[in-house]
């Protein structure tokens, strides 16, 4: 597990909707590769070699895939946004994704509409 960096840019809260993040999938190469979890856009371009095409972690790529981390499933019908139905337990192991890639990855932006939980 790589460990938290001290060299992350201050997060920007640019807007994008979820047809803008999917551009941004891996798919191509001149694009960075980004994961949005709770609505937070991450760039995770420096590790293609998990979120690249083809690789384990590419369902996530250019989407807001809350649902599917809080489950911790790598089911591509789970790799939504709408994360309301997961239980508490499930809801806490989403928050810990998003406190990981906090500390390890770039805030990008913001996607506009943001996914729903029930809080």
């Amino acid at each position: 597990m790589q460990p938290p960096r001290n060299d992350l840019d201050p997060p920007k809260d640019d807007p994008f909707t979820a047809e803008e993040l999917s551009q941004y999938n891996g798919s191509d190469p001149n694009k960075p590769i980004y994961v949005a979890i709770k609505g937070d856009i991450f760039d995770v371009s420096r590790k293609s070699d998990v979120y690249g095409p083809g690789k384990s972690y590419n369902i996530f790529a250019g989407k807001d895939g809350s649902k599917g981390l809080g489950k911790s499933s790598l089911k591509l019908e789970d790799a939504i946004a709408d994360y309301s139905d997961l239980p508490e337990n499930e809801k806490k192991v989403l928050d810990d994704w998003h406190t990981f890639f906090s500390k390890r990855y770039n805030v990008v932006g913001r996607i506009t509409s943001p996914p729903s939980a029930n809080l």
